[in-house]
């Protein structure tokens, strides 16, 4: 049991991981589309709009990182309501938007900062506590969905719960070392 119990945590730190690095390439992307759309509408059917230029090309961008993020990222994670997990995503992006921006008002207003690259520096920190918060809004609130539908992950529950001081499998095949007793039958228990 005990290396099933380690063979399973070390699949969900590897996810934990792999969700990491494509939630990195999905922002640095989306950070590609926000200033690549922002510079073409500055400098074409935007160009005396730079304010509302920044908001169409910020939406662009939240729309295709829900989207990557949707059907890449936290794909075994989706809610079945689409539209739910839309406004859930916006929702945590404005809050994201929210922190970024209150910390470059923290250091110029209360701490009176008033060089650009100090302000920069709380923009970025901001940036950075903000991403944070994004990665664990969206993969606790926004995308979860239940593990147990990702096949190697089925029977996690199971592992540490148990039914009258004995361990309990449940959905594992008749062959399964894990298998003994009644379960061998191939019963469930919800």
């Amino acid at each position: 049991m005990n290396r099933t119990i380690s063979e399973r945590i070390s699949g969900l730190v590897s996810l934990f991981w792999r969700e990491v690095a494509k939630f990195g390439t999905v922002g640095g992307i989306a950070f590609i589309v926000d200033n690549g759309v922002y510079w073409w509408l500055i400098n074409g059917p935007m160009d005396d709009s730079v304010v509302k230029a920044r908001f169409v090309s910020a939406s662009v961008a939240t729309l295709f990182s829900w989207v990557a993020n949707r059907y890449w990222t936290f794909r075994h994670r989706r809610q079945a309501n689409a539209l739910r997990e839309l406004v859930l995503f916006v929702v945590i992006n404005v809050i994201g938007m929210v922190i970024s921006a209150g910390c470059v008002w923290i250091a110029r207003y209360p701490l009176e900062i008033t060089e650009p690259t100090m302000l920069l520096f709380a923009g970025i920190f901001g940036t950075v506590l903000a991403t944070v918060m994004r990665f664990f809004a969206y993969r606790f609130l926004v995308f979860n969905a239940e593990l147990d539908a990702e096949p190697e992950f089925a029977n996690d529950r199971e592992i540490f719960e148990s039914h009258h001081g004995q361990h309990v499998a449940t959905n594992l095949p008749a062959d399964s070392p894990e298998v003994d007793g009644p379960q061998a039958s191939g019963t469930t228990r919800s």
